[in-house]
């Protein structure tokens, strides 16, 4: 984890915000749930690479706004206003902006809501559709993940280790039949459950937030270069959602990731950080 983390509020919601890389060097905001949805060593790669690198755990996960369980003060839309709003709190005019995940739903949407903002645009297992049921043309969560939401209990969410071995489920879960490193799924697990407020509605309350309208018809409007990178393996977002994004937004450009679920495996990061460094040259 980067050591210069601080807090600011942004509207009107306290965000945990990172920079690492040169104050000259072109801007990449990395957006995801948590900061540490983005493993250290990719982030030290574009460092490397001349990159100026912005991470922030968006609201309700990190040390960054928590609210009550199943009661999101915030809307998408907000979340993409904040990540306007974390670029403001950097001094950041404009940006290359990856999205990974559920920070790709808020990339997707700072793109098409603040253009002037996003230099270039990465979406890294993402889909075009909010939480919920998918478009019939688009596959939807292959049946070991639906059967592990439904049939998986919670853990005590105030027993610590508990969280950690349910992470790790979950972990083995979205890796689907990709790679899969236990014990770096256990680390990055206990972080995650060290610094976030409440790890319940990290994982549970965006799905209970205003997505407001679809966006999915509108993304042949995003005029951001684009690079779409999908696992193979992906359970979660199975590569169908990559293959529509690249397809439906302006010259976007698809790199299918091996061995990879719906997170960023070990093997695959020095292979996201070459396309992004490509992705973000002048």
């Amino acid at each position: 984890m980067p050591g210069n983390e601080r807090i600011v509020m942004i509207n009107g919601a306290a965000s945990c915000v990172a920079v690492q890389g040169g104050a000259g060097d072109p801007a990449v905001l990395l957006v995801g749930s948590s900061m540490l949805s983005w493993p250290d060593e990719l982030c030290e790669r574009l460092v490397a690479g001349g990159r100026r690198v912005i991470r922030y755990d968006v609201r309700d996960t990190g040390r960054s706004e928590s609210y009550p369980p199943g009661e999101p003060g915030y809307s998408l839309a907000d979340l993409a206003d904040d990540a306007a709003g974390v670029l403001d709190a950097t001094a950041t005019e404009r940006a290359h902006v990856a999205g990974m995940s559920a920070g790709g739903w808020i990339a997707q949407l700072l793109a098409l809501g603040h253009p002037g903002r996003v230099a270039t645009l990465t979406l890294i297992a993402s889909r075009p559709n909010p939480p919920g049921p998918v478009d019939e043309d688009l596959p939807g969560h292959h049946d070991a993940v639906t059967d592990a939401i439904r049939n998986t209990p919670a853990p005590d969410w105030s027993d610590r280790r508990a969280v950690a071995d349910y992470l790790v489920r979950q972990a083995r879960t979205l890796a689907g039949a990709g790679a899969f490193d236990e014990a770096s799924a256990r680390a990055h697990a206990e972080a995650e459950v060290a610094r976030t407020t409440d790890v319940r509605c990290a994982m549970t309350n965006i799905a209970f937030a205003d997505h407001g309208p679809r966006w999915r018809e509108r993304l042949g409007q995003i005029t951001a270069p684009t690079l779409v990178l999908h696992g193979e393996d992906d359970p979660f977002f199975p590569i169908g959602n990559g293959e529509a994004l690249a397809a439906e937004i302006p010259d976007a450009r698809l790199v299918r990731l091996g061995r990879a679920g719906h997170r960023l495996p070990a093997h695959a990061i020095p292979v996201v950080a070459d396309e992004l460094l490509a992705h973000t040259a002048d």
